[in-house]
């Protein structure tokens, strides 16, 4: 089960989904012999090589909060991460990003090249929605329509184009949200989703309220991220830090400054643990992983 201890409530709940989530990744693999080598050794690279787990510990919790099967939660925690980690591959292509750095080793471009990284991210993209698809959920059209609308051109990848835009330019603090609620906070915010829609349907008034909490998280996780890229180190971060800076990329603390840009971050997390009361002790965890958020180190 996916659950916490008394003594480390988050990290204890991200390394048992990380386990488990994990082993419903790494089975995709075993059981097909028919993806050229080079290609299944560049998606391993960037799917397996460590992080988080972050975004389907959200679908665990999410759903568990109402009431889910924790075993029809490994496909959508699957599919979010497949989606997350093709998301990385390309970001981090010269054509992107360039960075050479991710979770402590080189980024696939590097490790490989860019033609296979490419292709590597389109094929952790597209065996998302093939494993989303093979769960034959009741209301799997639900899923795919959230995972799709979140990753696509009105989520992550338009949250990439505005990010690439708005190098070097000086928006305000209300178009730095706009960018990220794409970029970062659609895919957290599906996340939550896709585990609340496992256990009940669209009708459902608690999806509002989750719904509240997956954005405020989503843009306090990014806040804090533009955080770390200034205080925290390499070693820790397992990416080059200030790397944004680096860039000219905008970010809170260049605009809020560290002190402010951490109090915006404080108060979304509030709103974010206040939006779940209508859940009652049952979304706890949530609360929990809310305020893990301001407080981790990478």
């Amino acid at each position: 089960m996916v659950a916490a201890t008394r003594e480390a409530p988050v990290p204890a709940a991200l390394a048992a989904s990380r386990s488990r989530v994990d082993a419903t990744l790494e089975a995709l693999f075993a059981r097909d012999a028919t993806t050229p080598p080079r290609l299944e050794a560049a998606m391993r690279h960037g799917l397996l090589g460590g992080g988080k787990r972050l975004r389907p510990l959200l679908v665990y919790l999410a759903g568990q909060a109402l009431g889910a099967d924790e075993r029809d939660l490994d496909a959508p925690a699957a599919a979010i991460e497949l989606i997350h980690a093709y998301s990385l591959v390309h970001d981090d292509l010269p054509a992107m990003d360039d960075d050479d750095l991710r979770r402590g080793q080189p980024t696939v471009h590097k490790a490989f090249d860019e033609a296979t990284a490419i292709l590597a991210g389109d094929a952790l993209q597209t065996l998302a929605f093939e494993v989303l698809a093979a769960s034959a959920h009741p209301r799997l059209g639900s899923l795919i329509m959230t995972l799709a609308h979140a990753a696509g051109r009105d989520g992550m990848v338009a949250g990439q184009v505005l990010d690439l835009e708005a190098v070097g330019g000086h928006p305000d603090v209300d178009a730095l949200a706009r960018m990220h609620a794409h970029k970062t906070g659609a895919l957290i915010a599906a996340a939550v989703r896709l585990g609340a829609l496992v256990a009940v349907d669209e009708s459902d008034p608690r999806l509002d309220a989750l719904g509240r909490y997956a954005r405020a998280i989503g843009l306090a996780f990014q806040i804090h991220d533009d955080v770390l890229d200034v205080t925290g180190d390499t070693a820790t971060l397992g990416k080059t830090s200030g790397a944004d800076a680096a860039r000219a990329k905008p970010t809170y603390p260049g605009l809020l400054g560290l002190e402010g840009a951490r109090n915006k971050a404080q108060a979304l997390v509030d709103e974010a643990v206040t939006a779940l009361a209508p859940l009652g002790d049952a979304a706890t965890p949530l609360a929990e992983l809310a305020r893990y958020m301001i407080e981790r180190d990478h």
